[in-house]
């Protein structure tokens, strides 16, 4: 008998779900990805489709959307297609901005991550608040704060992470000088330096440095005109990923290295549909 009230409880949470899926369709424009699961390219098998939806709405002073990705394969139980289903809601209380969001995954449909943010423009000032909730009970995961200020024509940001877990903390420093930019993060097992330089209108590099590893990658953006760009980021003995964009079209390829050679490749490729 239990057995079978457990069995009602996720069938009921899973025809929620796809509620959710089938609201959402209604109010917002799909986006379609179709994605080459582990560099197999032998027919359709290899392909890995999926949509997502989201949608937007205001109830008094709160600003709410909700969205769901689901599995874009023919299958006769619909419950299973929906892969994960997010809510946001928003509001502001005087100078600041408060939001938080709730996320569910097919596989845990007991738990759900939240993320809680908080900001102020005026004071340059945001908070950040990760943590699960469900069955199990609910924890804080990791607490975060971002500063941000001015140094000549610069902009300053110094952000510390604590991890609630280990206490451990981790402290990002970002220098923006519109052609120049440096990122510093700085943890007790690594520190990596990144530099981004604009060189010309159409190309952009951003060498990054792992000080305690030794390990380096090189991110080339090439600008292809209107609005459209090729990015290609080399890691040494891991992998070449490359993002091409192209109008409404999103394609990443992302090719692991094994010494010399490349072992397979993944592609995904997205763009926005009207139905």
């Amino acid at each position: 008998k239990k057995k079978k009230k457990k069995k009602k409880k996720i069938f009921k949470m899973k025809f929620t779900l796809f509620a959710v899926l089938a609201t959402t369709a209604l109010a917002a424009r799909p986006n379609l990805s179709i994605q080459v699961r582990d560099g197999n390219f032998d027919g359709l098998d290899g392909l890995d489709p999926s949509l997502t939806w989201s949608s937007a709405t205001t109830s008094g002073d709160y600003d709410l959307e909700v969205g769901v990705d689901v599995a874009a394969r023919p299958t006769s139980d619909l419950a299973s297609l929906p892969r994960s289903a997010w809510g946001k809601a928003s509001r502001t209380f005087g100078a600041w901005g408060v939001s938080a969001r709730a996320e569910i995954q097919r596989e845990d449909l007991n738990n759900a991550d939240i993320e809680v943010n908080a900001d102020s423009a005026n004071d340059d000032l945001s908070f950040q608040m990760m943590a699960s909730a469900g069955t199990a009970g609910s924890s804080v995961s990791s607490i975060s704060a971002t500063k941000g200020f001015t140094s000549g024509d610069a902009r300053v940001t110094v952000s510390p992470t604590v991890d609630m877990g280990t206490k451990d903390v981790n402290v990002d420093i970002g220098y923006d000088a519109g052609k120049t930019n440096v990122e510093v993060n700085a943890s007790k097992d690594e520190q990596t330096i990144k530099v981004s330089q604009q060189i010309d209108d159409d190309n952009r590099v951003a060498p990054s440095f792992a000080l305690r590893s030794g390990k380096m990658a090189v991110e080339w953006e090439r600008n292809l005109g209107d609005d459209n760009s090729l990015t290609t980021t080399l890691r040494p003995n891991e992998e070449i990923a490359m993002e091409w964009k192209d109008s409404a079209w999103t394609a990443n390829i992302n090719m692991p290295i094994d010494g010399n050679s490349i072992s397979g490749a993944n592609v995904s490729v997205k763009r926005e549909v009207n139905f």
